[in-house]
């Protein structure tokens, strides 16, 4: 659901800009006010297993589509709708900069579908209305699955709106939003479900990692297991399993091909489209997570993976301590 920069005008995209900076002006000032120490590393590491997690396709058997998972619900459980704005936040970026996943100009678009919506919408007003205190029980699991689904129906609409307002694409509103709901109503269940068992396998064996729950959260315990825990899933996930991942189109290349039979749209000629192109062509080291020059198979897979992961734990790490300082 990671949008170009081709789906979205300069207007739009910069309006979607300054509604995201300042939901993470405002999630700066919520994490800065708390007093756990633990919260900033278990971010870094959290963004690095979403980054490595968003690499993985699976494939939705009978639609020659895929997709992956979002992360931002599963990140407001266990970190806090703030936190977890920030971490997907961190996620996009290195992904847009570093990777050439997303445009630049949409990186506004894809943190409000990808990280507003989910941490900061769905989030309060349905998983927790629904889930209460349960993290392990029915409720949770029905919270999950519902909440997954809305934030991905939720953010595939914004998509949409967001292609449709900014009017510079052939694509048609009501046949784009008859291909993108049913299909991210799939990966949404997906979504919810690997939300559920995260949740649930963390409330059983470390309670206290919950961030979000102030009932189970304990401050004065070590959260150093669970670190190594997401860490090595990090890089397994990162450096094996990503070369798994499906080579079927995501669920909004799969709708743009369906309606234009090219899973791209053509970016626009104009001066801001151009000139980010051009940014991001220098700043990507591994456009599409491969070489420039093409090939490196599964060695730069896992590189991309590995490296990846590495520069979001490090670039939120990082940004952790500057707010600590600036703080005291």
């Amino acid at each position: 659901m990671h949008m170009a920069d081709a789906l979205v005008s300069p207007t739009v995209g910069g309006a979607m800009w300054a509604v995201s900076a300042a939901a993470m002006a405002g999630c700066a000032r919520a994490v800065r006010r708390t007093r756990d120490d633990r919260l900033v590393p278990l971010m870094g590491v959290m963004g690095a297993f979403i980054f490595t997690a968003q690499m993985i396709n699976f494939t939705i058997p009978g639609t020659g589509s895929s997709g992956h998972l979002g992360g931002g619900l599963l990140l407001a459980v266990l970190l806090g709708p703030a936190a977890a704005f920030l971490v997907t936040a961190s996620v996009l970026t290195v992904q847009a900069l570093f990777f050439a996943d997303g445009g630049l100009l949409a990186l506004g678009c894809n943190m409000f579908n990808l990280g507003v919506i989910p941490a900061l919408v769905v989030y309060p007003l349905v998983y927790r209305a629904v889930a209460g205190r349960d993290r392990v029980g029915t409720r949770a699991w029905f919270a999950a699955l519902a909440a997954g689904i809305v934030a991905l129906q939720a953010g595939a609409f914004g998509v949409v709106v967001e292609t449709r307002l900014s009017g510079i694409s052939e694509l048609p509103f009501r046949t784009f939003v008859l291909l993108m709901q049913p299909i991210h109503l799939a990966i949404g269940m997906v979504e919810g479900l690997v939300t559920a068992v995260v949740v649930a396998f963390i409330a059983r064996a470390r309670p206290d990692a919950l961030m979000a729950d102030t009932v189970t959260a304990g401050r004065g315990s070590t959260l150093r297991p669970v670190w190594i825990g997401f860490l090595a899933a990090a890089a397994i996930l990162g450096g094996i399993v990503s070369w798994m991942a499906s080579a079927h189109p995501d669920g909004l290349e799969w709708a743009v091909e369906k309606i234009t039979s090219r899973t791209a749209v053509e970016a626009t000629n104009d001066g801001v489209h151009a000139g980010l192109a051009g940014v991001q062509k220098k700043t990507a080291m591994l456009p599409d997570y491969g070489f420039k020059g093409g090939g490196g198979g599964r060695a730069v897979t896992s590189y991309a993976g590995l490296l990846g992961g590495t520069i979001t734990l490090g670039i939120i790490v990082l940004a952790g301590w500057a707010f600590g300082r600036r703080k005291r």
